[in-house]
């Protein structure tokens, strides 16, 4: 099959597309036959080999763990041919290719109303955002957040989750994404570009960093006492000075969940949950696609097209 790999660790210029072997399910796992990825900022960073120090990948390595494709053979309680998407497994080769394989029960249908390159920008940005405000802060109606990068991938689910439990959402963006932020749900939106995001807020119960940096130290003060940052961008963040300003932090841990992702096709597919799309390439242009990310501030999910795809409905 064709894939796309790196042989080592670098700068966008180490992804290879080239003939790699198939994938041998384990038991358990189903085959999918890939019609597109996701490209995430986690596919940059094991690339460059930020992890490698305590995650190393068995080289040459398969990226990418946002798919979407169709089933090739009935197993795990899915049928041929249909229609489905997951998160895979970080340790394994992943979606940068023809066909991979995962566990049945990281895999979910498809949303009916999404072609499948759009599928594939769901599943590693919603499950982040879920965890983040539901499992990790337990962001309840009537509660505050704010979400820096708002038109993020993370960020846009994370508003429209937000906004959906009832909690008042604030969002941080430059100015050409604020409509779009408050047709997801923000009540407000600041111009992180022009203005100071921390001017004018406070006591709110939570903060979902997604940039670090100088972002997260002037993320502290804005939140009441108790409240929770939670950090998507690494490094961690310092829990002592957390404690200085009287809140809690914690990093957001991401798993692949298919049970869950069946919510979030269901939230989709009545029209509560959306995905923007910023660009799409195709498997050959990896490189390129990682070079749009390595730009940073890209308007939702970046695909990689792998194979031909129907935006028909699911039967």
């Amino acid at each position: 099959m064709k894939a796309v790999r790196f042989h080592a660790y670098g700068d966008a210029g180490v992804l290879r597309h080239e003939d790699a072997p198939l994938p041998v399910p384990n038991d358990g796992d189903v085959l999918i036959k890939v019609h597109a990825a996701g490209v995430n900022p986690a596919d940059v960073q094991f690339r460059r080999g930020d992890y490698q120090a305590f995650a190393p990948l068995p080289l040459p390595f398969i990226p990418g763990w946002d798919v979407a494709g169709a089933i090739v053979a009935n197993a795990g309680g899915f049928k041929a041919d249909e229609r489905v998407f997951a998160m895979a497994d970080m340790g394994r080769h992943g979606a940068y290719a023809e066909y991979i394989a995962v566990r049945a029960t990281d895999v979910a249908h498809a949303p009916a109303r999404l072609p499948l390159e759009h599928a594939a920008g769901v599943p590693l940005a919603a499950l982040t955002a879920w965890s983040a405000l539901f499992d990790i802060a337990q962001l309840q109606a009537g509660q505050s957040v704010l979400v820096h990068a708002g038109a993020g991938g993370v960020g846009q689910f994370a508003i429209q989750l937000a906004r959906r439990a009832g909690a008042r959402v604030i969002a941080t963006a430059s100015a050409a994404n604020h409509e779009l932020l408050r047709r997801l749900g923000a009540d407000v939106v600041i111009d992180y570009r022009n203005a100071d995001f921390a001017a004018g807020l406070a006591n709110l119960d939570m903060v979902l960093d997604t940039v670090g940096g100088q972002t997260r130290e002037r993320s502290w003060p804005v939140l009441r006492s108790g409240g929770i940052l939670v950090a998507v961008a690494m490094p961690p963040p310092d829990a002592a000075v957390a404690q200085s300003y009287g809140v809690r932090t914690a990093m957001t841990t991401v798993l692949p969940n298919g049970e869950r992702l069946t919510e979030i096709a269901r939230l989709i597919d009545s029209g509560e949950l959306d995905v923007t799309i910023d660009s799409e390439f195709t498997l050959a242009q990896a490189a390129e696609a990682h070079r749009r990310i390595e730009q940073g501030h890209a308007r939702g999910k970046i695909i990689l097209r792998i194979a031909a795809s129907t935006h028909e409905e699911a039967p």
